[in-house]
């Protein structure tokens, strides 16, 4: 029952291993897609523009998406997504434009919300506004967002929402370019939670292999230590039977065998 029992637990862990192998290897492939594209719009040129200092209220959270731009964003060396609380942080913004009209952008921004309800607001991160950015039709463009979160949030997961605010023929429009988890350690604790998870994991296959093995020792030294049942040449009765048998033909002829020999 034990054998059993270890053996389910074993597979068990097994195939949440492999899980979240397999969830990690897809936000692997994702990344990467995006690091292609971003990549492209590099080689491909678009002025990135100058940060300005003045920082405006640019209404971000107000408008809808422009019809034929899309963005995507990527953390460049950072394809965990850890961020270290109050350090900086970077990541690339790549911006399509396969419209007919001329893109010209405003600014960046992000907050930092809750996971589980992004109606729960942790912060909002700096706004950077860019001067003389633009985007030409069927051009590609790449912007940089440098953030930094509070130094006093709690490492943990959370949710990262990024826009970018550009204009059309003065039309204000605006396109989220990330909203996604993201986990943030104290400053000189880079050990994440699926890094203690994983350790934690890897530690308790080997200790449910080992009882395995040991388990399997064991049944194989108790099988060499059982010797081969060897035969008396006589035969037991069992004393019930001689009592049932007490006053029968049997029981005399069994009492007269025993004077014979004495």
């Amino acid at each position: 029952m034990m054998k059993i029992r270890v053996s389910f637990v074993l597979a068990l862990l097994l195939l949440s291993s492999s899980f979240f192998l397999q969830v990690a290897r897809c936000q692997s492939d994702s990344d990467s897609e995006d690091a292609e594209l971003v990549a492209e719009t590099v080689e491909e040129g678009g002025d990135l523009g100058i940060v300005d200092d003045d920082v405006q209220d640019f209404g971000i959270g107000n408008y809808s998406p422009a019809p034929g731009v899309e963005t995507v964003c990527v953390f460049p060396k950072n394809p965990t997504k850890l961020v270290v609380a109050g350090q900086e942080t970077e990541l690339l913004i790549g911006m399509k434009n396969e419209g007919d009209q001329h893109i010209k952008v405003l600014a960046v921004h992000a907050s930092v919300h809750l996971p589980f309800d992004h109606n729960m607001l942790v912060q909002n991160l700096s706004t950077q506004a860019f001067n003389n950015a633009s985007v030409p039709s069927s051009v590609q463009a790449t912007f940089p967002y440098i953030f930094a979160v509070s130094k006093f949030l709690q490492a943990g997961t959370f949710d990262l929402v990024g826009r970018i605010v550009y204009e059309i023929d003065q039309i204000p429009y605006e396109n989220t370019f990330y909203n996604g988890t993201i986990e943030v350690v104290e400053a000189g604790g880079l050990v994440s939670i699926e890094t203690v998870f994983l350790v934690s994991l890897g530690i308790s296959l080997l200790v449910f292999l080992g009882l395995w093995v040991r388990g399997q020792i064991q049944n194989l030294s108790k099988k060499t230590k059982k010797g081969p049942k060897v035969e008396t040449g006589t035969r037991s009765v069992d004393a019930s039977m001689d009592e049932w048998l007490e006053g029968t033909a049997y029981t005399q002829s069994k009492a007269s065998k025993l004077k014979k020999k004495k």
